[in-house]
């Protein structure tokens, strides 16, 4: 069984996701994938301040859920994907008390969305938008 002590960085984490702002802000990284956002775009799409928004980051990026990378004038800024895995299998590692096949499905009742390619939806491609 874990110690307290060794649960800490996940309190942490989901300390920072308790939060209306960081928590959007987080899915919204999520969704961007590997490539993130630069601190205005995030900014505009959550309709935050840049001050206020450079805190929540700050929290979500000590919380391992974070990375950024700054270029040039700009910082980058994009889900860490390894620290959300850690999370999500801590959460999920003593499921349905050894019967697995109880969280089994948990996966499938996921639905990816991927982006659509810009060039597959000029070119009427199966699956573009019209």
């Amino acid at each position: 069984m874990n110690s307290p002590e060794s649960q800490d960085w996940a309190i942490d984490a989901l300390g920072a996701l308790a939060h209306e702002t960081r928590l959007s802000v987080f899915r919204a990284l999520v969704k961007a994938g590997p490539d993130g956002m630069i601190a205005g775009a995030i900014a505009e799409s959550q309709n935050v301040p840049p001050s206020t928004l450079s805190h929540h980051l700050a929290t979500l990026e000590r919380a391992g859920l974070v990375q950024s990378e700054r270029e040039s004038r700009l910082i980058h800024y994009r889900a860490d994907f390894s620290g959300m895995r850690r999370l999500l299998t801590f959460l999920m590692q003593d499921c349905c008390q050894g019967a697995p096949e109880m969280c089994g499905d948990l996966l499938g009742e996921l639905v990816c969305n991927p982006p659509q390619r810009r060039d597959a939806a000029r070119s009427g491609a199966p699956g573009a938008s019209p």
